[in-house]
């Protein structure tokens, strides 16, 4: 069921609402453990916090399915994530603060590795700094032509990450990755996915071409590949649709992007996570609902170093009092998804919920980890549901009817 109908019921108040998202901290054991990640982590304040919430599973999109960054936050934001499943260009361009307009196309990159044959010898360049990014962009920029009628624009975002940006009419978002997901082999052209993305697939295919010449004197960055092309589209803001005025304490531009697109205001990047909840603190008084996105958890999960996820998360508890001291309505602690060290990367498991509010209906659960969480009183619910129950326990939701 989508969750349109909110949008209607939704009032105004002055309770607060705060979403910290630990990313991918769904986990599973790995031999040599007792247990996941987080079950592992001696973890007191979250522990603490869920013997005083109600407690649940989330299903990110739906049961079985794995889903991305994107579209796993979108459904958190209360966002139906198959309606609003943007590509990856166009939430890091959002990340950035890149102006849209909607004649705008974009597409993530990667700065790579070939060999004199054109085969792919790394995919992220050696994961080269974002120093590095930003000369390569520069190079680009002044060596490119484009045809007439499209403007250009590649920015870089970080690490080995780039966006590219094509402003023209009657482009189309339409256009297959470029990356084949592994070495050894040439990188793919760029697909048209329908006939109208044809010339589009075309402009890129040209632009790659050139990109390719223009880079072939680089050591490490001397090609691109292309992720998550998409065309922009306008998002009915969280202000607009649940009257929240929304910030974002997010570190890293995808998650930026999301947070902006759905009309969050962002916050200057910090440098580590005790920052980020000072952040949270110093702002608590001018907005109504606040997202905090601990990135470290996915990144270590994906390199599948299970004791350094461990580590992460203790961190993150080492917070949670600078939450609870603030007092707000409302207080939910989750992940977007699973990345379990043990898979290197997203999966489709549940992820633990905790929702601490005074008008919660506080159940047994007396841990926070995976396990224990499903016997908590919201049961196992899709992540859209999420949105409607922090509403409703920050008394921000009218009756339905008569």
């Amino acid at each position: 069921m989508d969750n349109y109908f909110l949008d209607e019921l939704t009032i105004e108040n002055e309770t607060k609402i705060v979403l910290l998202v630990m990313d991918g901290l769904g986990g599973l054991r790995i031999p040599g453990k007792s247990g996941t990640e987080l079950q592992e982590a001696h973890t007191p304040n979250l522990d603490q916090l869920a013997k005083e919430s109600v407690c649940g599973l989330l299903d990110p999109i739906w049961p079985g399915v794995t889903p991305g960054s994107g579209p796993a936050h979108f459904s958190l934001f209360g966002y139906n994530a198959f309606e609003y499943n943007l590509g990856r260009g166009v939430l890091d361009a959002a990340g950035i603060g890149f102006k849209f307009t909607d004649r705008d196309v974009a597409a993530r990159i990667n700065f790579a590795t070939i060999d004199e044959n054109g085969n792919l010898v790394d995919r992220r360049a050696g994961r080269l700094p974002t120093e590095e990014n930003q000369r390569l962009c520069e190079k680009i920029k002044k060596n490119i032509s484009v045809p007439s009628g499209i403007e250009f624009f590649i920015e870089p975002t970080k690490e080995y990450r780039s966006v590219i940006i094509l402003r023209g009419e009657g482009l189309s978002g339409q256009v297959a990755d470029t990356d084949p997901q592994k070495i050894g082999v040439p990188p793919l052209d760029p697909i048209a996915l329908s006939p109208e993305a044809e010339r589009t697939a075309a402009i890129f295919k040209d632009l790659l071409k050139q990109i390719r010449d223009i880079l072939a004197d680089e050591p490490r960055g001397n090609m691109l590949l292309l992720r998550g092309v998409d065309k922009y589209k306008h998002i009915p803001s969280m202000e607009k649709r649940f009257k929240l005025r929304s910030y974002a304490i997010a570190n890293y531009p995808m998650y930026r992007g999301v947070a902006q697109m759905v009309g969050m205001v962002l916050h200057p990047i910090t440098p580590d996570i005790p920052s980020q909840f000072k952040a949270f603190q110093d702002t608590f008084q001018q907005y109504d609902y606040f997202f905090i996105h601990i990135k470290y958890t996915d990144s270590r999960g994906e390199d599948g170093d299970f004791d350094a996820k461990v580590k992460v998360i203790e961190e993150v508890d080492q917070q949670i009092p600078r939450l609870v001291e603030m007092n707000p309505e409302v207080l939910m602690v989750t992940a977007d998804h699973s990345t379990p060290a043990l898979l290197k990367s997203h999966s489709w498991h549940p992820v633990p919920v905790l929702l601490h509010a005074s008008t919660a209906r506080v159940d047994e659960v007396d841990k926070f980890d995976e396990i224990s969480c499903i016997r908590g009183g919201l049961g196992r619910q899709p992540t859209l549901n999420l949105m409607g129950l922090a509403l409703a326990h920050a008394l921000r939701l009218k009756k339905l009817g008569a």
